[in-house]
């Protein structure tokens, strides 16, 4: 394991759903391939399938999209799944989110990154219903710097130590 797979979570038809898969697509032309790095531009399972996508890196960085209450579209968040909240519902896969699915395949002992390196960046949307190829005005009109900012983190990040 000494890959850093690089994912973007989300559909690219459902609106402001797609930014994680547009940011991912641009990072790769940004960052272009090297031996380390291994990419996964468009990712829409969720839940246990994820499992399949995850297993066998060192490091993992999650493209995706959020909602969270009064947060202005175009607004990001950093953060490793060290900082997800502790799942109850393990012994119910109906209710398998991220850090269930994480979870689980330890359980399993599947080769899963440490909490620590897997990093997500969430950007902060207002539609992931409407179907649509193009995001929310709003969310168009921040993307460029969004990207920008994202891509200095993940280069950065890069540069540390798996």
């Amino acid at each position: 394991m000494e890959t850093t797979l690089i994912v973007g979570l989300g559909n690219p038809i459902l609106t402001d759903d797609a930014v994680g898969v547009r940011l991912a697509r641009d990072l790769r032309l940004a960052l272009g391939d090297r031996p380390t790095l291994a990419w996964l531009e468009e990712c829409s399972v969720g839940g246990l399938n994820l499992l399949d996508v995850l297993q066998g890196h060192a490091r993992l960085v999650c493209l995706d999209s959020v909602k969270t209450r009064d947060a202005r579209p175009g607004a990001w968040h950093h953060f490793t799944a060290a900082a997800l909240r502790p799942t109850m519902n393990l012994s119910n896969v109906h209710d398998a989110n991220f850090a269930t699915a994480l979870e689980l395949g330890r359980r399993l002992g599947l080769p899963l990154p440490p909490d620590e390196q897997i990093h997500i960046f969430a950007v902060e949307i207002s539609d992931n219903l409407t179907f649509g190829e193009r995001m929310t005005d709003e969310l168009e009109a921040c993307y460029p710097t969004v990207r920008d900012a994202i891509l200095a983190e993940v280069e950065l990040l890069l540069t540390t130590d798996a």
